[in-house]
């Protein structure tokens, strides 16, 4: 499996005198900042675990692959029977370097996000096979078609989000890319497509192709007449991404609407400060650590019970 991404245990100083300090996370922990001058104690900067057993690995992000259902769930973001959420299975790592999907964890088709637990994901082979897993082994089709296009040609993808939610289906039958015209919009600055074909549900594995050959290398995707697609390097980042693409979208929608009841047009972040910007908010490390407090709230609402 790709490495999260490049990290190194960095510190900053916890200052005193009810001073507050803001430090967004980078690419790399190492660059998080220069260390800060301050009086206190010194605190390690959050990063994901590292794991030297893969087993171990892989029962952890079971666990966070159904907190991300759960989340999903709680924001509404699995109506009827559309959506899904896979995760590249670590253990199976010398599998992929041949650029052949061979297995990730999906979701039980038919079940409610709000209700899944680890005991209910399924080990799924390139071809829809249900391998290993809970006792649901009804598969959503579209699930792998999908995602098992995405896993094979983005060996840095450990997890893929999509999901029919309001605000982004509303705003991918317009068929355009999002326009700069917030901050929280500038974490997908040159980092997400269109795609602008719709053949009904995702069930031929030429579809899924396409929609990964549109996707490139970017971290999100808007599916015309259809649905948003994220990707990350970690779940907790493909999760945040989906969330805050979802909230984009609304955000324009709004935007555009109250624009046009003055016969006027948002005003767009100009580019060299979109850029700037995605490089403190649209990085895997940023995509990471924005979703930490997304997991801990789910945890505690739900007292750990997708863990079972």
């Amino acid at each position: 499996m790709a490495p999260y991404f490049e990290e190194t245990t960095t510190q900053v100083s916890a200052l005193a005198d009810d001073e507050s300090v803001h430090i967004a996370p980078t690419s790399s922990f190492e660059h998080v900042g220069k260390e800060l001058r301050a009086r206190g104690k010194m605190v390690e900067y959050p990063k994901p675990p590292n794991f030297e057993d893969k087993y171990e690995e892989r029962e952890y992000l079971k666990g966070r692959l159904a907190a991300a259902f759960r989340i999903f769930g709680k924001y509404g973001f699995d109506e009827g029977f559309a959506g899904h959420i896979t995760m590249r299975d670590p253990v199976l790592t010398d599998r992929f370097w041949v650029f052949h999907l061979q297995s990730k964890r999906v979701n039980p088709f038919g079940k409610s996000f709000s209700m899944i637990k680890k005991s209910d994901l399924l080990l799924v082979d390139h071809h829809g096979t249900v391998i290993d897993g809970g006792e649901n082994r009804l598969l959503n089709t579209a699930a792998y078609t999908i995602h098992s296009a995405i896993h094979v040609t983005r060996p840095d993808v450990v997890c893929a989000a999509h999901s029919h939610s309001l605000y982004g289906r509303t705003w991918c039958s317009l068929g355009r890319k999002l326009d700069m015209l917030t901050q929280d919009s500038c974490a997908f600055h040159d980092d997400h497509v269109v795609y602008d074909s719709f053949n009904g549900a995702v069930l031929a594995e030429q579809e899924g192709n396409n929609i990964a050959a549109c996707l490139g290398d970017k971290k999100a995707a808007l599916l015309q007449n259809h649905g948003l697609l994220t990707v990350g390097q970690t779940i907790e980042a493909a999760v945040f991404w989906f969330i805050s693409l979802e909230k984009c979208c609304h955000s324009q929608l709004m935007a555009e609407a109250a624009a046009a009841s003055r016969h006027e047009c948002p005003i767009e972040i100009g580019g060299e400060e979109a850029t700037r910007t995605y490089g403190v908010i649209g990085t895997p490390a940023a995509g990471w650590f924005a979703a930490k407090s997304l997991f801990e709230v789910i945890h505690q609402e739900t007292n750990g019970d997708y863990l079972r």
